[in-house]
C-alpha cells in the first residue's frame, strides 16, 4: 500500500513549555501524527529520529537525517517523505538532504512557529500540508522542499526571514514553487537543481567550516582565529555585493594559499554576490581566491561548502565544484 513516511527530528513542533514559559521538545512522532486536523488519506509510517531545538543540531545530526530520509526511500511503496524539524536549522538540514538527493520522490521538511501546547498552534496544519504535498505526485523531481504556512519552496536559497511569524520562511530571489490550500497542492516553477553529491562518500572527519561576519572598519582577527582553530573551509558573511576591505583581503590571499577554501557570501537578503570593487572589495576578494556563492547566503553555503570538503577534500576540486555548484538559480515556470 501506498504510504508516507514522516522523520521527527523535534523542533518547536514538538515543544511543550514548562510552568515559566519555557520550551524544550519532547513530543514524538506518534503525538505529531495524533494531532493532524483532516485524515491524510494515505498511510502513515512514523520514526523519531531526534528530538531536540535544530539550532543544537551538529552537522553530523543534518547527515543523520538525510541518512534516515534515504533508507525511507528504499521502499517502493513510499510516495515520498515528511521531516518535522526545527525552523532555526531548517534551512540548512533541508538544503543539505537536497545537495544530496537522488530520488524523485519529494522529501518535503516543515515545522512551527507556536509550541505543541498553544491553542491555535500552527503545527498540525503544516504537517497535513507537508503530507499532502509529500503524497500527492505534482513535487515528483523537484527535490527536496520546505513546506510552511501553506507555501512550498524549494531547499535552495529558502531562509528564515521572521522569528515569530507564522510564516517564517521566504526565497527573496525566487519566490516560493508553490502552495497548498485545503490540501489541494499547486506547483507552478521547477527549481534548477546539480547533480546529487554521493552521501556514502560524504565524511566529516577532519572537515570544519565556520562563518565570519564581516562589518565596517574590522579586521582580520576573527577569521585568523578560525583558522587557527582548525577551519578547512570558510564563508565570508560580507557587505554589499560581497565586499570588504584590504586587511581582509590579505587574509584571504594567504589562507587560500595555505589551502583553506574560501566562499564568499553577503549579510544583505537578496541579490548575487558580484565581484564590483576594489580596495578590498568583491573584486580583490575573488582576485585573492574567495569563491563567489551567487544567490546562497551564510548559513546554506557553509553547508555547500562541509558538503564539498567531506565528499573531495582536495582543495583545487573543492574550489572547481563550488564555482560550478553556486549559480544565481531561477525557477523555470511550468507549461499548464
Amino acid at each position: 500500500m501506498s504510504k508516507v513516511i514522516v522523520l521527527s527530528t523535534g523542533g518547536t513542533i514538538a515543544t511543550r513549555r514548562d510552568g515559566q514559559g519555557v520550551g524544550l521538545a519532547q513530543d514524538r512522532v506518534r503525538e505529531l501524527l495524533g494531532r493532524l486536523p483532516v485524515d491524510p488519506g494515505v498511510e502513515l509510517d512514523g520514526m523519531d529520529v531526534l528530538c531536540a531545538g535544530s539550532y543544537l543540531f551538529t552537522l553530523a545530526d543534518m547527515r543523520e537525517v538525510a541518512v534516515r530520509a534515504r533508507e525511507a526511500l528504499t521502499d517502493p511503496d513510499v510516495l515520498g517523505v515528511v521531516v518535522t524539524h526545527g525552523t532555526d536549522g531548517m534551512e540548512e538540514t533541508a538544503y543539505l538532504a537536497d545537495l544530496f538527493h537522488d530520488d524523485p520522490r519529494p522529501v518535503v521538511f516543515t515545522g512551527a512557529q507556536l509550541p505543541a501546547d498553544a491553542a491555535d498552534g500552527d503545527g498540525p496544519r503544516n504537517l497535513a500540508d507537508a503530507i499532502a504535498v509529500a503524497a500527492g505526485g505534482r513535487a515528483c523531481g523537484l527535490g527536496v522542499l520546505i513546506g510552511f504556512d501553506g507555501q512550498i519552496f524549494a531547499a535552495s536559497g529558502t531562509r528564515k526571514t521572521h522569528t515569530l511569524a507564522s510564516s517564517a520562511f521566504s526565497a527573496p530571489d525566487s519566490g516560493p514553487l508553490g502552495r497548498v490550500r485545503d490540501g489541494q497542492v499547486n506547483i507552478l516553477m521547477t527549481p534548477a537543481r546539480a547533480k546529487p553529491l554521493d552521501l556514502d562518500a560524504f565524511d566529516l572527519d577532519g572537515v570544519r567550516t565556520d562563518i565570519v561576519a564581516l562589518y565596517p572598519g574590522c579586521d582580520e582577527a576573527a577569521l585568523r582565529a578560525v583558522v587557527e582553530a582548525g577551519a578547512t573551509g570558510v564563508v565570508l558573511q560580507a557587505l554589499g555585493a560581497g565586499n570588504a576591505n584590504p586587511r581582509i583581503r590579505d587574509e584571504v590571499a594567504r589562507i587560500t594559499e595555505a589551502g583553506v577554501v574560501v566562499a564568499l557570501s553577503t549579510r544583505v537578503d537578496a541579490g548575487p554576490v558580484a565581484a564590483l570593487y576594489g580596495n578590498g572589495g568583491g573584486a580583490d576578494l575573488v582576485e585573492a581566491g574567495a569563491i563567489p556563492t551567487g544567490t546562497l547566503r551564510s548559513p546554506q553555503a557553509r553547508v555547500l561548502l562541509s558538503a564539498l570538503l567531506g565528499c573531495h577534500r582536495d582543495p583545487v576540486r573543492v574550489r572547481a565544484e563550488l564555482r560550478s555548484r553556486t549559480w544565481n538559480p531561477t525557477p523555470i515556470e511550468r507549461t499548464k
